[in-house]
């Protein structure tokens, strides 16, 4: 099977420090090659690929201070990608919607996973308009807000990891970790609070982007005065593994409809207990009592972070193994591929 993947070019493939659908967009990658596909990358051209790598920018946008608007970058690759269109049996965009009336003409060879949220208003226009374009969501909840419209659902595939990247631990710290980014909906405000009143130190590994900056200095700085709160920045995959490996628990406080939350299962590979606000795709994800807790509230989350370190480190890295790996990803998106594909088939030879 000949397949193009199309990624974002914020990030490199995989990112060099924060990065989700760059990230998952590399494991998937990594994985379809392995299991025997003919697979191009289009991405940025720092990117480290077993695929055949199309560069369509010299490096990350979001580390090339030359770069103030990232759209005009990603017009550029789609015509790098049409170019390429007729030698590939199918093409799967991670670049939200921006290809649909690029390729509209052959949008039964094409796949479209959606990684962001699907409740902003506006967004409805666009897939009212394009019913047609074969979609995958990240989690059943994602599909929510769209629920009305008539659109060609392929399937659900939640993300995967590389079941080697992460090692659990058999046993983990007294702090509690929050890891990610800054944000009003990721809500660092109620880590820092819970951590507080449960009487546990708090890390804090995460970046913070330009357009959150402002938040960041009003609401967040003031708050790292907290006695036992410490603001790290961003880490790498190995920074990541022995914080995680180290923690009592990852803090997951959510305030917003999260499409899924790669950072969980991250925790999950490494042993460590989620614990979750119950928003978007959390219900789906963490199994409570097994692999972290569900909350709804600040004073939940506290009596979970002083339960956490009871529960079993080692079923928790045995679910991650049975739900979450990169392969069953892979593997899933291949069975999406081929009815993409028995069914384009099916039409032309109709036509």
């Amino acid at each position: 099977m000949r397949l193009g993947i199309v990624a974002p070019l914020v990030e490199s493939v995989p990112p060099a420090l924060y990065g989700g659908t760059e990230r998952v967009v590399h494991y998937l990658t990594e994985e379809l090659a392995r299991l025997g596909c003919d697979v191009t990358l289009f991405a940025a051209g720092d990117s480290r690929s077993s695929a055949k790598l199309v560069c369509c920018a010299a490096r990350a946008l979001r580390l090339d201070p030359a770069v103030r608007d990232p759209f005009p970058h990603h017009v550029a690759m789609l015509r790098r990608v049409l170019e390429q269109a007729d030698r590939l049996d199918l093409i799967h965009f991670h670049i939200d919607w921006l290809h649909y009336p690029v390729f509209l003409d052959r949008v039964d060879r094409t796949l479209t996973t959606l990684h962001g949220r699907l409740d902003l208003p506006d967004l409805k226009a666009v897939y009212r308009a394009y019913p047609e374009a074969p979609l995958v969501s990240v989690s059943h909840a994602q599909r929510a807000p769209l629920a009305d419209l008539p659109l060609s659902w392929a399937g659900t595939v939640h993300h995967g990891l590389p079941a080697d990247l992460y090692r659990a631990a058999a046993r983990g710290g007294d702090h509690l970790l929050f890891l990610g980014r800054i944000s009003p909906e990721k809500r660092p405000d109620r880590a820092i609070r819970i951590a507080a009143a449960a009487g546990l130190p708090l890390y804090i590994a995460a970046k913070v982007d330009v357009a959150d900056r402002d938040y960041y200095e009003r609401e967040i700085a003031p708050l790292l005065r907290t006695p036992g709160t410490e603001f790290l920045g961003e880490v790498d995959d190995r920074g990541k593994e022995r914080l995680l490996q180290e923690a009592r628990a990852l803090l997951f406080p959510i305030d917003w409809p999260e499409p899924f939350g790669l950072v969980m299962i991250e925790a999950m590979a490494c042993g460590t207990p989620v614990i979750a606000w119950r928003c978007g795709s959390v219900p789906e994800v963490v199994e409570h009592g097994v692999t972290g807790f569900i909350v709804s509230s600040e004073a939940e989350a506290v009596e979970a972070a002083r339960q956490a370190a009871a529960l079993d480190r080692g079923r928790i890295r045995a679910r991650f193994e049975a739900r979450f790996t990169a392969d069953r990803m892979a593997r899933e998106y291949l069975a999406i591929y081929g009815r993409l594909m028995d069914r384009a088939a099916s039409r032309a030879i109709a036509a």
